[in-house]
């Protein structure tokens, strides 16, 4: 009967150091798991974000910088004159070439009917002298020789008349400066890229107010709703013709042909009449966005950012001219600033948790 006992008694101490290896084994991976993160959360990530009289400065070491790409420029001073926009269009120079074409046509006709009324006058001569000379040549002889030189006298006038109508017609519809260009024989250079459609010609309506254009001139261009780097016009002339679609006054341009075709609505930004501002242009490059407005980040020393606001209202080719707030020599972030961004947003995530 002891022996019995012994042997169910010693069965149980069996099952319970069983037991107890059992729950050790599988309470070691929980445990474990218990002491990591407990030794996680005493891990603390440094703070990057301060603030000092309500303003936000983000601290990176230059080495954190160098890992993340950081990269800055510094910004120029720069001048800022308000631009004026308005539209043109891509002007179609077939009535021109064909006005050209019949002037020249009328001009060498003129030129055939000039050498014949030279020949007609000798011979005229001659018999008028032989006439008169003990009436060598009849006087019917004289007189046929008149109405010839009389019929090549109206025909250098009549093609001398065709030719100075179209010119006049070549004024009246592209002003004086085209219609010289147009009738010169040989063309210049400058006419020439038109006709061999390297260069356009471009018909610009500008405010009624805005001052008429110098020699040497320029606007630029862009085919209206594309986006791109906007093409250089030069200034040639006064527009005796109007555009339908837009009250103003009209003026000629040339610009080179690459992304213009003919008949292409273009828009158009030339500087305006107010006096030039100085400030900065922020480059896109530096400028992100929250909160519905523009940012850029400045470096106040070797590891210290700080957010500004920056003015979207003057859009320039490079970036937004700013007249306030950035200065001079400030230096911006160019490479990164989205990441000081979320660094930032980090920091106010953070400090939400911790209230």
């Amino acid at each position: 009967m002891n022996r019995k006992i012994a042997i169910i008694v010693a069965l149980q101490a069996f099952l319970i150091v069983m037991l107890f290896w059992v729950l050790v084994f599988y309470g070691k991976d929980e445990y474990e798991s218990y002491m990591q993160g407990e030794s996680e959360e005493e891990i603390e990530t440094p703070n990057r974000v301060t603030t000092d009289k309500g303003i936000t400065i983000v601290t990176l070491p230059p080495e954190a910088q160098l890992q993340s790409g950081i990269q800055t420029s510094r910004l120029a001073s720069s001048d800022y004159r308000n631009a004026l926009s308005t539209y043109g269009t891509v002007v179609n120079i077939d009535s021109l070439i064909d006005q050209r074409s019949r002037y020249l046509t009328a001009k060498a006709e003129a030129s055939i009917a000039r050498a014949s009324l030279a020949n007609t006058q000798q011979e005229f001569n001659r018999l008028s002298l032989l006439n008169q000379d003990n009436r060598n040549v009849s006087d019917r002889a004289v007189a046929n020789a008149e109405a010839l030189l009389k019929a090549d006298e109206a025909r250098v006038n009549a093609a001398e008349n065709i030719a100075r109508n179209l010119r006049d017609s070549i004024r009246q519809q592209w002003g004086e400066v085209l219609a010289a260009e147009a009738t010169r024989q040989p063309e210049t250079q400058a006419f020439a890229r038109i006709l061999q459609y390297r260069d356009v010609l471009i018909q610009a309506t500008l405010p009624f107010d805005s001052p008429t254009p110098q020699a040497g001139n320029k606007i630029s261009v862009i085919p209206a709703g594309a986006r791109g780097q906007p093409i250089q016009a030069q200034f040639i002339s006064a527009s005796p013709q109007i555009d339908a679609t837009v009250q103003g006054k009209t003026y000629y341009y040339l610009a080179p042909a690459e992304a213009l075709r003919v008949g292409m609505r273009v828009s158009i930004k030339m500087p305006g009449n107010e006096k030039s501002v100085q400030g900065v242009v922020v480059p896109n490059s530096a400028v992100v966005w929250y909160g519905g407005k523009a940012w850029a980040y400045r470096k106040e020393d070797e590891e210290k950012f700080v957010r500004l606001s920056v003015s979207t209202d003057r859009e320039t080719d490079a970036g937004w001219f700013n007249s306030a707030g950035l200065s001079n020599g400030d230096e911006v972030v160019t490479t990164g600033a989205q990441l000081l961004l979320s660094e930032e947003f980090k920091y106010q995530i953070t400090n939400e948790n911790d209230d």
